[in-house]
């Protein structure tokens, strides 16, 4: 057994299952609750999207403060905090649930970037994208029961059980969060605020300036266009299709994730090589996946939950795969900084699949929202593939 799957490690994904276990639940409780206020689909978008805009908006930060502070210090706060966020939707209406959203992204911030980094600097080189796998499989593995648990309480009109179990979720969280220990390290000195800052400023020209950052920025935010615009709309959009039902779609999708991570889970490339083949085969995959999601409301259930498997192994393959490649290519005295801007953008994709595509179902038809999802995964085949072959420079 790897180290990437030792005791100590499993602690941490575990404790990233409980964190987003409750996300799997809100995001289908969510958008029906906004239905039934009465909500537009503009304004579910912006519900949705308002969670990882925040964390997007605070992550670059995150791993600064998190090294001045040490891990277990902010973890242990972000955890209370989270928890309060989670009390808030049982207590609030609408725009609670909105200032609840953007609670909950300033705490992911800081815990995703807290736990991914750790796991980056703590794994040697070859077990890296093993790490950064199993992490990423943990945050699925909720959303295999999560949506069908939802979909469950709100068919039953259970709106007091989602509240206890709400409740319950924050306070498991909060009290396994409290008993996980993380190694501090101390090799490398915390610069000052000012210095920092500079940093940051470089490191944002650094989308544009670095190749390998901006080619795997850019593919990262359109695919998650796509996943953010399935999480806040499949809820919604599965009334429509005879036999449709999101609960199954979610966990199938979330199913497909966990299996295709464990399956491939030491053969995500872990060399520093960018592969046009497989990323441009992913970027297919993923738009084939947006159209049968969009042609189901013609096809049938069939196409919807074939996009759901595709949809899911699509997403099981790309963020490991650019996150490991980032970890051997940008410099190391940058690299959290660089990384953490990446992770960003997928955040930014995610808020904007509800905050863009929203309006554009609003004005056409889910269905023309996910063709357009798929058209947008398609352009990206053309941005996957490079011919100057990119590899990690020798120093």
């Amino acid at each position: 057994m790897g180290l990437a799957m030792s005791w100590p490690f499993l602690r941490l994904y575990m404790l990233a299952l409980l964190y987003f276990s409750a996300n799997a639940i809100l995001n289908v409780i969510i958008p029906l609750r906004g239905e039934s206020l009465g909500a537009s689909s503009t304004t579910i978008g912006l519900m949705m999207g308002a969670y990882m805009f925040t964390t997007m908006f605070f992550r670059p930060w995150a791993g600064h403060i998190v090294h001045k502070q040490g891990p277990i210090k902010v973890l242990r706060l972000i955890l209370v905090i989270n928890g309060f966020a989670l009390i808030l939707y049982t207590i609030t209406g609408l725009w609670g649930y909105v200032a609840a959203r953007m609670l909950q992204g300033v705490c992911t911030a800081f815990f995703s970037m807290a736990l991914q980094i750790g796991i980056i600097d703590a794994l040697p080189e070859k077990e890296r994208s093993q790490g950064i796998s199993f992490y990423s499989l943990f945050t699925y593995i909720p959303g295999i029961v999560g949506p069908v648990l939802a979909l469950g309480l709100w068919q039953t009109g259970g709106m007091d059980s989602f509240s206890v179990l709400m409740v319950s979720v924050a306070i498991v969280t909060c009290l396994f969060g409290y008993s996980v220990k993380m190694e501090e390290r101390k090799e490398h000195p915390v610069p000052d605020n000012a210095g920092h800052s500079t940093r940051l400023f470089h490191s944002l020209a650094q989308l544009v300036k670095n190749p390998f950052l901006c080619k795997s920025s850019i593919l990262m935010l359109t695919a998650s266009i796509v996943f953010g615009a399935v999480t806040a709309f499949v809820p919604l959009y599965a009334h429509q299709l005879k036999h449709g039902n999101a609960g199954i779609y979610l966990a199938i999708q979330a199913a497909v994730v966990v299996l295709t991570r464990l399956g491939l889970s030491k053969k995500i490339p872990s060399d520093g090589k960018w592969r046009s083949s497989l990323m441009m085969g992913t970027m297919l995959l993923l738009a084939m996946a947006a159209g049968c999601v969009s042609f189901s409301i013609t096809g049938g259930a069939t196409f919807f939950y074939l996009g759901a498997i595709q949809m899911g192994i699509a997403q099981a393959v790309l963020y490991p795969t650019l996150t490991t490649y980032l970890s051997f290519v940008l410099p190391p005295s940058d690299r959290n900084v660089l990384i953490g801007l990446f992770i960003a953008m997928a955040d930014l994709g995610v808020s904007l699949g509800g905050m863009i595509m929203g309006p554009v179902a609003d004005f056409t038809s889910y269905s023309f929202m996910y063709m357009i999802c798929g058209l947008l995964s398609l352009l990206m085949i053309y941005v996957a593939y490079d011919r100057r072959k990119m590899v990690k420079k020798t120093i």
